[in-house]
């Protein structure tokens, strides 16, 4: 038997809709990953992109389990002497981009820095609010807050 090696004039790209209203960011953002990757997929090849387009909204509704809203904290640094910054997830939520959280935690779940890693993040797009402009795509809609207990209050 014979491995099969992808190609990428093979690849079907479907588009999956995603609701992220109440759904754990950490459990949201595997699933994602894997749907971006192409791994769900039997045709999977690590170094072609046979992973799907995914569309997430409401993501200003996204939900953090125990007190990691609070008390985690991102660090940066400006460059320039005492230009350390931080943040917190509640003050990303409260802000001006609340989806910036989505596509951190997605980003940093990919493989790192690579060409293939930053074209399969194109193919994410998310949105704060219930609206999005790829209605003409028809993405099929999937139902994570039934997969687990803790998505759905």
């Amino acid at each position: 038997m014979r491995t099969h090696s992808a190609k990428p004039t093979e690849v079907q790209k479907k588009w999956f809709l995603i609701d992220a209203e109440g759904i754990v960011l950490g459990r949201m953002a595997a699933i994602v990953v894997g749907l971006l990757r192409g791994k769900h997929k039997t045709m999977y090849t690590p170094h072609i992109d046979t992973g799907d387009h995914v569309v997430i909204i409401n993501a200003e509704k996204i939900k953090l389990t125990g007190k990691k809203v609070e008390q985690r904290v991102f660090y940066w640094h400006s460059g320039y002497a005492g230009g350390i910054k931080e943040h917190t997830p509640k003050r990303t939520l409260a802000g001006k981009f609340p989806e910036r959280l989505v596509e951190r935690a997605i980003e940093r779940m990919m493989p790192k820095d690579s060409p293939l890693a930053r074209a399969q993040m194109k193919k994410l797009k998310v949105y704060a609010g219930a609206a999005h402009p790829h209605e003409a795509q028809t993405p099929e809609v999937i139902d994570l807050a039934s997969r687990n207990r803790k998505n759905k209050p």
